[in-house]
């Protein structure tokens, strides 16, 4: 079923009866767990800032009986920042659509409508759809601090945002030569259905590095890519890109431990309660699989953190979180430890940081603004960890 842009009337937002299922999962794990819309922090600018700093390395630093005291020293702090995004969207319905809740279309016309604010039931499923643009952008977000108006601000999410502790079991082959909807290779193993990730895409605009696409009208030196597998091609346009494929093997504790020990080492996973391992689908039922294999018989535990249920596991550097979410890559696992995380907002006077208020009568039609502008705060990047190309 494809949305309506535009004004809602009672030809195109039909009534029917019987009990409403909503198709599309709205869960948001990241952005609930650490404030969702009623947590988080308030800004007054459109950038986020916060500090960090090192202490010195530790060694048996004596000192000589009587001697004066050492050469002053003093931390330096350093700085981060991110950017808060403009979430905008409007309802519109007509008066007629308004009053006529009890027209139908269906077959079973003699019962009830279940909808009888068709106002505020678009509202409502317009804010969930945009809550899930934010869990979206606080994952796969790229970031951009536009200097003028023309384009729009973006905030970095975590896969861009962790560069210091990344880590990748896939081939990554470099400068591809793309035209129109091919991709240049000679003699190519690739076969189609073969999931692959671009490490780089250089002046595309139509693919981005965050996400898995496959594979389609292989042939001897050249292949094309969808979003789906056996989908259409996509139109990439004239660009270098670099393709990553996704490892043959299956994800092993090892492979888990080595990127745990990256984040551990940086100073990442110091409450354990809130070190949390972000995986889809694919990667969650390899964790359990490798972990059972090593160990036999694997129970997972669970327990909930900020509100969100999670499982866990318990690994060389403490009792883990895992933690499903459909934005992660499928061959990427996100080690995230969560009590740095933070939804920081840009609080509008008098109406808050995430609101809905009528727009002006230009007809018979109610119209209403959703509007918010949010951003991630991620703490210390080293504190996370990234491993990707695994088999998915």
């Amino acid at each position: 079923m494809s949305a309506i842009t535009g004004l809602g009337t009672t030809y195109n937002l039909p009534n029917y009866t019987g009990i409403l299922h909503q198709l599309t999962p709205a869960d948001t794990p990241v952005f609930s767990a650490v404030g969702g819309l009623n947590g988080g922090g308030q800004v007054t600018s459109t950038e986020i800032e916060w500090q960090g700093f090192d202490l010195r390395e530790a060694g048996q630093n004596t000192r000589l009986e009587g001697a004066d005291a050492p050469d002053a020293e003093e931390r330096v702090r350093s700085n981060f920042s991110n950017i808060t995004q403009i979430h905008q969207e409007q309802v519109s319905v007509s008066y007629t659509k308004l009053a006529a809740f009890g027209q139908k279309s269906g077959i079973n016309n003699a019962a009830q409508n279940p909808v009888t604010n068709e106002s505020d039931w678009q509202i409502t499923q317009m804010l969930k759809q945009m809550v899930r643009d934010v869990e979206y952008s606080f994952i796969l977000g790229v970031y951009n601090k536009p200097s003028d108006n023309t384009t729009a601000r973006k905030t970095r999410g975590l896969m861009q945002a962790i560069t210091s502790n990344r880590s990748t079991v896939g081939t990554v082959v470099e400068g591809l030569s793309a035209a129109t909807d091919t991709i240049t290779e000679t003699a190519t193993a690739r076969s189609n259905g073969d999931a692959i990730r671009f490490t780089d895409v250089g002046a595309s605009t139509a693919i981005n590095t965050n996400q898995v696409y496959y594979v389609v009208s292989k042939s001897t030196n050249a292949f094309k890519v969808s979003a789906t597998k056996g989908g259409s091609a996509i139109t990439i346009g004239t660009a270098t890109v670099d393709v990553m494929a996704p490892s043959s093997s299956d994800l092993t504790t090892d492979d888990i431990g080595d990127v745990l020990q990256l984040a551990y080492d940086n100073g990442g996973l110091s409450e354990s309660s809130a070190g949390t391992l972000v995986v889809n689908s694919a990667q969650k039922r390899a964790i359990t699989k490798a972990y059972a294999s090593d160990y036999g018989k694997f129970q997972e535990t669970s327990r909930t953190v900020g509100g969100v249920a999670v499982d866990s596991i318990v690994t060389d550097f403490g009792t883990l979180n895992v933690m499903l979410d459909r934005f992660v890559p499928q061959d990427t696992i996100i080690v995230a430890s969560l009590e740095q995380l933070q939804p920081v907002y840009l609080e509008v006077p008098g109406k808050g940081h995430f609101f809905a208020e009528p727009l002006a009568k230009t007809g018979a039609s109610d119209k209403v603004q959703l509007y918010g502008e949010v951003g991630l705060a991620y703490g210390n990047e080293k504190a996370h960890a990234v491993l990707t190309g695994l088999k998915s």
